[in-house]
């Protein structure tokens, strides 16, 4: 299955602006519903008091039903007119204070990538001289010193990669979407993981999940929640994928550690929030939140250590495990 640049969930602007329209629109009609009522029972008044000794015959109270019937129709059609012509000019107005904002961050995003990129391209040199010289190297010192520059190479790397996925804007327009199985992901990454700390053993239960998504970011987003949990895991991590309410896929990711410091949970999805005793970038989770937004889902602490990501289920969802 070729994957496709997806564009169905609308762009960045576009979605600012009709917030920005409707937000404008709906102050705009309070206040003229308001105006309204007011302008309406205070003609209405005006009408009572200048028919008011023929108001007891039924030819008064016909008079004036049928005026107010007239008023009435009138002030809706004013409203109306009114609504639209507002309606237009706060899309105007939106798109017209919403656009700079729009062009700073393409122009953000042009840097980061070019930034990346030209930073990338020396750094994997570095790392190739360093593995090159650290084969030739004749002392053990030598030889920990260039794998330790190589390996440094390669970190900065990784870092730069991911700054540069948080410095994109979030959403379908730039995923790859094709339907993929969430539990076929997690397994794959746990998998890559299970080496990582021989002492922690990664337990799975996982039931297919259909969703509609990037392959490659939502590995990612399986990999950083399994090595965050591995990282700080006693001696185990239990790794779920389930459906909720037919509409969900949930990926659970829970270590036996001593959970999340009550003074890093506030700001845990930030860039580069982390606890003193962390060793990682503090981008992990921020990346996850990301991917999980692109996709029009979310990423949260639900207790202790327990990380849970849930996706929207696609149209190829299926019921039983595999």
């Amino acid at each position: 299955m070729g994957s496709r640049l997806q564009t169905r969930r609308g762009d960045f602007e576009g979605r600012i602006v009709r917030r920005l329209t409707a937000s404008y629109l709906a102050i705009f009609v309070a206040v003229i519903v308001a105006l309204s009522v007011v302008a309406f029972v205070y003609v209405d008044r005006s009408a009572r008091d200048a028919l008011q000794p023929l108001l007891a015959t039924p030819e008064g109270a016909a008079t004036l039903a049928r005026y107010e019937k007239a008023r009435v129709l009138s002030f809706l059609l004013l409203d109306a007119g009114l609504v639209i012509g507002v309606g237009l000019a706060s899309f105007a107005m939106a798109r017209a204070a919403v656009r700079p904002l729009a062009l700073a961050r393409a122009r953000e995003e042009r840097f980061a990538a070019d930034v990346a990129h030209e930073l990338r391209t020396p750094l994997g040199a570095i790392a190739s001289v360093a593995q090159a010289a650290r084969d030739g190297a004749t002392s053990p010192e030598e030889r920990e010193a260039f794998a330790t520059i190589a390996r440094r190479a390669l970190e900065s790397g990784e870092l730069i990669s991911d700054l540069l996925t948080l410095a994109r804007r979030g959403g379908g327009d730039v995923l790859d979407v094709e339907p993929v199985d969430l539990a076929a992901i997690a397994a794959r990454a746990a998998r890559e993981l299970a080496t990582v700390r021989v002492d922690v053993a990664i337990e799975t239960q996982l039931a297919s999940a259909i969703v509609e998504g990037d392959e490659r970011r939502l590995a990612q987003l399986s990999r950083n929640l399994i090595g965050n949990a591995i990282r700080y895991a006693t001696s185990r991590v239990d790794v779920a994928v389930t459906t909720l309410d037919g509409r969900w896929a949930r990926l659970s990711v829970e270590d036996d550690g001593p959970g999340v410091a009550a003074d890093v949970r506030g700001r845990l999805f930030e860039r580069f929030a982390k606890g003193q005793d962390s060793t990682g970038s503090g981008l992990g989770l921020a990346i996850c939140r990301w991917v999980a937004r692109s996709h029009d889902g979310d990423v949260y602490l639900e207790s202790g250590s327990r990380f849970v990501a849930l996706l929207p289920l696609g149209q190829y969802r299926i019921d039983e495990g595999p």
